[in-house]
């Protein structure tokens, strides 16, 4: 059987999540871009494009999220190979979807090239997709919830310092169940990762919580040593 031509994409499923402290309840977000060309023009999808013949699949999936929609992600790993006949109306493409992490508030979207717009939708509200990109968001959202108790790739989300309030909400807002308070507060101190600032939270009409910032530095210690992170 003779082989197929076909052409290999990329696809960036970039998740954030706003500051809790800003309190706009937005919870776990993904980035569009909005089709300025065919096909699905008009339609909303997850921001991608053909691989250059000298890229790299990773050069390639952060030039197409910088150049359609002006984010630099700071966590970025391959999720998965997509490769369905029919999936492009166009030719027959086979994409590398790419799963990364974004504060919103550090990457308002700008959309550029063949992109008409580029916006942070909430994940509870979105938008019929253009492709197979549905399929793709489900697959990297499964992905992040197992990721996220077993690396702490959620500390992407939150500002530099936060609280240990702001940490659960953010972690029941990926997994979408409630935590345990006692038990959730329990394991994080069990891994010893959060350094106390030794500042307080100030502004709410409750006693001001302690604000705690992520030991990268002691984390990537402890992981070359076989450490596993656990929540």
């Amino acid at each position: 059987m003779k082989a197929g031509r076909y052409r290999v994409a990329v696809d960036g499923v970039v998740f954030g999540a706003r500051p809790i402290a800003a309190g706009e309840g937005r919870g776990l977000e993904v980035l569009l871009i909005q089709r300025g060309v065919e096909p699905y023009v008009g339609s909303w999808a997850l921001p991608g494009g053909l691989v250059l013949e000298d890229e790299s699949l990773e050069v390639a999936v952060r030039r197409e999220l910088l150049e359609e929609a002006g984010v630099e992600p700071s966590w970025l790993e391959q999720l998965y190979t997509f490769g369905q006949p029919g999936r492009d109306p166009r030719e027959r493409t086979i994409t590398v979807a790419w799963i990364g992490l974004v504060r919103p508030d550090r990457y308002p979207p700008s959309a550029a090239t063949d992109a008409a717009d580029a916006r942070w939708w909430p994940m509870s509200k979105l938008p019929p997709l253009a492709f197979d990109h549905a399929h793709i968001l489900d697959v990297a959202r499964e992905r992040l919830q197992g990721k996220v108790r077993y690396q702490p790739i959620g500390f992407d989300l939150l500002p530099p310092e936060f609280t240990l309030s702001e940490l659960q909400v953010l972690y029941e807002t990926i997994l979408e169940r409630p935590l345990d308070k006692r038990n959730f507060r329990r394991k994080i101190g069990k891994t010893g990762l959060l350094l106390d600032t030794g500042k307080m939270r100030t502004g709410g009409a409750h006693r001001a919580p302690r604000l705690y910032r992520f030991d990268r530095d002691r984390y990537t210690v402890l992981e070359q040593q076989g450490y596993l992170f656990e929540i």
